[in-house]
């Protein structure tokens, strides 16, 4: 890298979704980097699974949440677009946001074009893409030989998970987004539902391939909470042990995980649900050879989440210290 390459602003691909990566992004496009999030297309539940199957269209849940995250417009337009409807008739349980890109799906003809139009008309900060512009069917294999079918279905069907699968199994993945890979200078998956967020984005076709080339560097951040029906009593190592499995490949050079303490009263609220702390088994996870960055990430306010501010400080002084590096 020469010197007027290593003074650019840094590319960073975040892989995932869910509320925990819009939570991390809130706080990541505050910061000097130019981002891409690449967000799964395979919800099927809720008002996403409704449109994806009347409309047949990709689901827009986990895409509308990224953009809301992303967007650099008052906060008031950011609730529109969060805006849920409480009662009419087919209206029920849709967010408005949704309803916008399934709008502009059908106006534009095509759901990848309708992401980007909503990327310039809310100003986003970066860019927001699609897996894949198809929808795809996320299913689980359980330990006990049971076929879950659904990513709605997966978390409630009570019983470990062997390994997830996606269908079509050659879906075709969205060109631009494994120009993103190719060009960036670190690649973030996480945090996110394991099997339901972040896995079925590494198992479109050529995604996984692409990071494992890239030269950039990649960074697991882990979850702070197991998730009931997932990742039930999932420590650290476990989390990155899944996505080996699922690969068969070492995929990342750094792990970002909270070792903060949480006040029992917290601990408890999430113990009625089946959740509790992802246990840091430190020495596994360095043993395996991933480098550590551990802090005390969380907030609580009504739920517990990442700290975006705290995260998004440790996420750029590495990709600036691994810049420097590789002058």
């Amino acid at each position: 890298m020469d010197r007027d390459d290593s003074q650019r602003t840094p590319k960073i691909v975040v892989i995932g979704g869910g509320t925990g990566l819009s939570v991390m992004l809130r706080g990541l496009k505050e910061k000097p980097v130019d981002i891409t999030a690449i967000v799964t297309v395979a919800d099927d539940g809720g008002s996403s699974g409704i449109l994806r199957n009347e409309l047949q269209m990709p689901p827009p849940g986990d895409i509308r949440n990224v953009l809301t995250a992303l967007a650099d417009v008052e906060p008031l337009m950011a609730l529109i677009l969060q805006y849920r409807f409480q009662s009419g008739t087919g209206l029920a349980g849709h967010s408005l946001g949704n309803l916008i890109l399934a709008a502009l799906t059908d106006i534009t003809g095509d759901f990848v074009t309708a992401v980007q139009e909503m990327n310039r008309v809310f100003a986003v900060r970066g860019r927001v893409l699609p897996a894949s512009s198809q929808a795809i069917v996320l299913k689980a294999e359980m330990e006990d030989g049971t076929l879950v079918i659904g990513e709605s279905k997966i978390p409630k069907a009570e019983g470990r998970i062997k390994r997830v699968f996606i269908e079509p199994a050659n879906v075709t993945p969205l060109a631009e987004a494994i120009q993103a890979i190719k060009e960036a200078d670190a690649i973030l998956c996480g945090p996110g539902s394991l099997y339901t967020s972040v896995l079925p984005n590494l198992l479109v076709p050529k995604i996984a391939q692409e990071i494992m080339k890239s030269e950039a560097v990649k960074i697991f951040i882990c979850n702070v909470m197991t998730q009931p029906g997932e990742t039930d009593d999932y420590s650290v190592s476990d989390h990155l042990a899944a996505i080996h499995d699922h690969l068969g490949h070492h995929l990342f050079d750094y792990v970002i995980v909270n070792n903060g303490d949480i006040p029992p009263q917290v601990q408890a609220k999430y113990a009625e649900k089946g959740s509790k702390a992802v246990h840091l088994d430190l020495d596994e996870v360095m043993k395996r050879g991933y480098q550590v960055i551990a802090d005390r990430l969380v907030l609580f306010r009504t739920y517990l989440r990442h700290d975006a501010e705290k995260l998004s400080e440790h996420i750029y002084q590495l990709v600036e210290s691994w810049m420097l590096r590789k002058r």
